[in-house]
């Protein structure tokens, strides 16, 4: 598959791929592990408040939002009795009010509240609150795993999150698009190293229909990225043991190569830090292409 003119991205994206998945958890007794980079797109189930900043008014700085209580982190749901799902229909919304106060329907942690805010005119004439807000993303992940009966797949690690809240980002709708890898950006002691991929918006290979803290979750509509490999059975977690074993990545363009690495120690289920095994790469080819493990495998 060939990448179309449209514009590419690049950017890299921090999802880590694990290549065993508890049987109890995927409910298959074989699916094919994957080991290829996709494009990742997600819009936000409402609007995600990355950053408070004061407004520079006539009469001085001011923040109605931060006065109001709205914090980092929140989601904005609606504005008065209006849904809104984009930057633009927030700013809208803002507008309208013509500086009269608006309530402003918050999402934070497993709660939900509304809050008074008054928005401020800025130089211009403008009426804002003071939000920096964030309505989708768009990055390189890894693809884990996919059921070739039912096209279900896995990007095990960890979901895709805000950047600068770390927040986990709600998800509205999500798409996976054809990607190859552009560069390495290689890893070394306190620097974790990361893929840098390409990819088009055009010609989606699949949904994304789940944001969670163990990774992303949909259904592969093309199946040219797994049609010519084989499953293999799935290990229940209570059999993974240390030892060799073998991982799968393209981390030069589109080619998927396997690996040896060590098992050296696999972690408990309530692992603290979410840590599943420690693993340490013992292939030559792997270490001299990207020092290691780098985000975006």
């Amino acid at each position: 598959m060939q990448l179309s003119k449209a514009k590419k991205f690049v950017i890299s994206l921090f999802l880590a791929l694990a290549m065993l998945v508890s049987a109890s958890a995927a409910d298959v007794a074989s699916l094919i592990p994957i080991g290829h980079t996709v494009g990742i797109q997600m819009q936000a189930d409402g609007v995600l408040v990355v950053h408070l900043q004061d407004v520079e008014t006539g009469n001085g700085a001011s923040c109605p939002a931060r006065d109001a209580g709205v914090c980092e982190g929140d989601l904005i749901l609606r504005v008065n009795d209006a849904a809104v799902s984009s930057n633009d229909g927030l700013q809208k919304q803002v507008a309208l009010s013509g500086g009269q106060p608006v309530e402003l329907t918050l999402a934070r942690e497993d709660s939900t509240r509304t809050v008074t805010v008054t928005p401020c005119a800025d130089r211009d004439g403008t009426y804002r609150i003071g939000v920096l807000a964030r309505d989708s993303m768009a990055g390189i992940g890894t693809l884990t795993y996919v059921d070739p009966e039912t096209g279900a797949y896995g990007s095990l690690g960890h979901g895709v999150c805000d950047s600068e809240t770390g927040v986990l980002m709600p998800l509205r709708a999500g798409s996976l698009l054809y990607s190859v890898v552009g560069s390495v950006q290689r890893g070394k002691a306190g620097e974790p190293g990361a893929l840098q991929g390409e990819f088009s918006p055009g010609n989606p290979l699949g949904t994304v229909e789940e944001n969670t803290e163990y990774g992303i979750f949909g259904k592969l509509t093309d199946s040219s990225l797994y049609a010519s490999l084989e499953s293999v059975p799935v290990a229940d977690a209570e059999e993974i043991r240390t030892g060799p074993a073998e991982i799968r990545a393209n981390v030069e363009g589109d080619r998927v190569q396997t690996y040896s690495v060590q098992v050296v120690k696999v972690y408990p289920k309530d692992d603290v830090y979410g840590r599943g095994m420690l693993l340490h790469v013992t292939d030559p080819a792997l270490l001299k292409q990207t020092g290691g493990i780098v985000q975006g495998m």
